[in-house]
């Protein structure tokens, strides 16, 4: 290859405007489609990481209720006006059981049961609906980590001891340290004393989540040794279905995913990633254009060149290599100098930018870059290589 290596970068030489501009036309556009790969990437990572912060990868509960009709004994048929059973807070039947082969499964990281339920919050004349949650400290930790979320107090329950979100300590004007009376109905009601203040950043659960040990919590909602749910962590988010599919045919119990619980959300990040492969299909067509009309121009311009190098012994093979070698040059040589820019464009937003995220960079994504540029350049010089290796040596030199 050491010919054609010669003769290309000869052409490339000759032609220093034109390979410019071309070199600059790819920088542009492998700049454009790394800087923008990383924001969309960067902007997925920040809802995804904003939305499961606060909640539980699957969602592990018991199945409906619903209504049977008993067939007559005497074979009958009967037509029956059947309106949808209410759904009462139930128990997971054997839940310690269910903890610990969910504990035991690959993929799952973390494990937490816990019982959750509907009791209203008074403080003097002040009444609040509220969400009862009562966790296992330590294995709720490792779902949601709410004692980094602390903005007065300390993550502590149990004891007597309760957490209430910031928008529900404003509404009921409370501080830590302070008592708040929980009433989970039919005269079941509990005072507790404010261990501390925690902000999710979600406004329905700043409001609503009162978090207890799990004791305290069975006992306001009249369900003894009770777990109404049991909350997963996967080690992929987006294999949370899968691993819901599998804990649902294993427990027989209905087991969610967010996937399912944030159906708009999924939708909104599959037409995020749809619209950047189509801007980048689309930048690497209008490179793939530039460095095709730029070689045919080149073979046009070096018909004679071309036909004096051909008559001195240089094969249809290595002509068409030179060319090729050129698409290969100008699609890596650009890529290079777009990764380098697509960085810098990535280091001024994080720096410069407004901080709402901060865009991390794979450092797979400069080199994917660079191999769809180099690809995308050799592909793109191959109908005027093959022109090139075409022509016709006395044709050729005849050309002025």
């Amino acid at each position: 290859m050491w010919i054609e290596w010669t003769i290309a970068i000869r052409f490339l030489r000759e032609g220093k405007a034109q390979s410019t501009l071309i070199l600059v036309g790819i920088a542009v556009g492998v700049a454009v489609i790394v800087f923008l790969t990383a924001l969309i990437t960067g902007l997925q990572s920040n809802i995804i990481e904003r939305t499961l912060g606060t909640q539980a990868h699957i969602k592990v509960q018991p199945l409906e209720e619903r209504n049977r009709v008993l067939a007559p004994a005497d074979g009958a048929v009967q037509l029956v006006l059947e309106s949808k059973r209410v759904q009462r807070l139930r128990s997971i039947n054997n839940w310690q059981g269910v903890r610990d082969v969910l504990d035991s499964l690959p993929r799952i990281t973390a494990v937490s049961p816990l019982i959750s339920g509907p009791a209203f919050a008074r403080r003097g004349e002040a009444l609040q609906s509220v969400a009862l949650v009562g966790i296992d400290p330590a294995r709720y930790r490792r779902i949601i980590p709410v004692q980094d979320e602390i903005v007065a107090g300390v993550f502590r329950v149990g004891a007597g001891n309760a957490v209430i979100g910031r928008q529900l300590a404003s509404d009921l004007g409370m501080r830590v340290g302070d008592k708040l009376r929980l009433d989970g109905g039919q005269g079941r009601d509990s005072v507790v004393n404010i261990a501390g203040i925690f902000e999710l950043g979600v406004r329905e659960l700043d409001a609503r989540y009162v978090y207890l040990d799990m004791k305290q919590a069975q006992s306001l909602l009249d369900l003894a040794g009770a777990a109404t749910v049991i909350d997963l962590r996967v080690d992929d988010i987006f294999a949370a279905q899968e691993v819901a599919a599998r804990v649902a045919r294993l427990t027989g119990l209905k087991a969610e995913s967010w996937m399912e619980t944030n159906g708009q959300l999924m939708n909104a990040l599959r037409s995020q990633s749809l619209s950047t492969r189509m801007i980048s299909v689309f930048v690497a067509l209008s490179v793939a254009l530039g460095i095709a009309s730029v070689l045919s121009v080149s073979v046009v311009q070096r018909t004679r060149e071309i036909g004096i190098l051909r008559a001195m012994g240089t094969t249809r093979g290595q002509m068409l290599r030179v060319f090729l070698v050129q698409g290969a040059v100008f699609g890596l040589a650009g890529s290079v100098l777009g990764g380098a820019a697509g960085y810098g464009l990535v280091a001024a937003f994080n720096t410069f930018g407004p901080k709402l995220f901060y865009i991390p960079v794979d450092p797979v994504l400069p080199l994917a870059a660079a191999a769809l540029a180099t690809l995308t350049g050799v592909l793109s010089a191959a109908v005027p290589a093959r022109r090139a290796a075409a022509l016709d040596p006395v044709e050729a030199i005849r050309h002025v």
